[in-house]
């Protein structure tokens, strides 16, 4: 089998509808019910050495130590929105009944107590910054169960919209947020922190500002304008963003990267007045990712200044936004398609899924259902898609 994205989509849609779209995460450690037997489970160093341990060793020791595979909300919400754009493509009524069996799955997996509803992940999380047990709702798979609601909302019947609007109530009403200036806001990853990272209070912006275009109320329009402002404004003079405002959070890194840039993309198209003042921020942003993130042959390395690891999550994210922003920026597919081919000849088991990571001296061979497996579905489906529309 060659690269080829619609070939690759089915085999590894396939392989993950096999397993009823359930698997390990690479942040999954704190499932452990041995290291949930132990009294180290109320120590955050304890609970940080262990995470990463599981996250970086190459051998997936998880069965080991009583962590099963399951399901992640996240990764439920990129299926959909892999279904969905096959739905887009394709037209047919299996991909239809696809999407709308992930729909129904993502909305029942709501977390219930908050004034919208939210999502999370489904393992306990320690963080630098502060500690979200299972369950926590956080902004970023609630941005993308929100994202997956206003694509239904937009292509099939049903009262996706008015479900997706109820999730705007959650990221005004429950998130912390520091108004810097009257014309900028950031929103905090979830209730119980206070953190300012970029990517995620972007994607904040991001449902805001298109849930209030399908709504059509400004306010909500004002709301993702604010947040790209305090992103934009804090775009360093290369063109890259750190991962958030606080020194410890100084680094860049592909797919966070990747994602400010793809929530740019969609406030622009929802804001009016967006294009005007984010565009040059945005098109800064994306040739800095371009040229520092990439190799000439697709390599996707995870931060700019070294080859390793490359990870199949920059792979997949990569490809959603090149997707995105093929309308916009000349020579996007182009870079997709190298990118792909690198995916399949350097990550790609037979089998029908895609390994990890690429290390200096191995490669990781876990496959992962949210972070590698759900993200390349929905880059291949974006990047057909994508390819269709160009046809036209």
């Amino acid at each position: 089998m060659k690269a080829n994205p619609h070939d690759i989509f089915s085999k590894l849609y396939s392989w993950c509808r096999e397993r009823d779209f359930a698997g390990f995460d690479p942040f999954d450690g704190l499932n452990s019910r041995v290291f949930q037997a132990l009294p180290l489970k109320n120590v955050r160093t304890a609970r940080l050495l262990w995470t990463q341990f599981f996250k970086r060793s190459p051998i997936n020791l998880r069965s080991i130590v009583g962590i099963v595979p399951e399901r992640n909300a996240k990764g439920i919400a990129l299926f959909a929105l892999a279904s969905l754009a096959k739905y887009r493509t394709e037209q047919t009524k299996e991909w239809e009944i696809e999407a709308n069996e992930h729909l129904d799955d993502l909305m029942s997996m709501a977390l219930k107590g908050f004034k919208g509803p939210a999502w999370g992940y489904n393992f306990d999380w320690q963080g630098r910054a502060f500690f979200a047990p299972k369950g926590t709702p956080t902004v970023v798979p609630t941005a993308f169960a929100a994202r997956a609601l206003v694509t239904a909302a937009e292509v099939l019947d049903g009262d996706h919209l008015r479900y997706a609007r109820t999730v705007c109530d959650f990221i005004l009403n429950d998130l912390n947020r520091s108004e810097e200036t009257a014309d900028e806001i950031c929103f905090s990853y979830s209730p119980r922190d206070r953190t300012r990272v970029f990517n995620a209070s972007l994607l904040a912006g991001e449902t805001l500002a298109k849930i209030g275009q399908l709504t059509k109320e400004r306010s909500l329009c004002d709301f993702g304008m604010r947040a790209a402002r305090y992103v934009i404004r804090r775009q360093r003079a290369d063109g890259s963003w750190a991962y958030g405002a606080d020194d410890y959070q100084s680094w860049a890194d592909n797919f966070h990267t990747a994602f400010i840039l793809s929530s740019l993309s969609r406030i622009i198209d929802s804001c009016e007045g967006a294009l005007d003042e984010f565009e040059p921020a945005l098109v800064r942003g994306y040739e800095f990712w371009r040229e520092r993130f990439f190799l000439s042959n697709g390599w996707p390395k995870y931060f700019p200044d070294r080859l390793y690891p490359a990870d199949a999550h920059s792979a997949g994210a990569a490809l959603v936004t090149l997707a995105d922003l093929s309308g916009r920026m000349p020579g996007a597919m182009l870079l997709a398609e190298k990118i792909i081919e690198w995916a399949f000849d350097n990550l790609w088991n037979p089998a029908g899924y895609f390994y990890y990571q690429k290390q200096r001296l191995y490669r990781n061979r876990i496959a992962y259902m949210r972070w590698s497996e759900a993200w390349l579905c929905y880059g291949a489906a974006m990047m057909q898609e994508a390819s269709q529309n160009r046809l036209r």
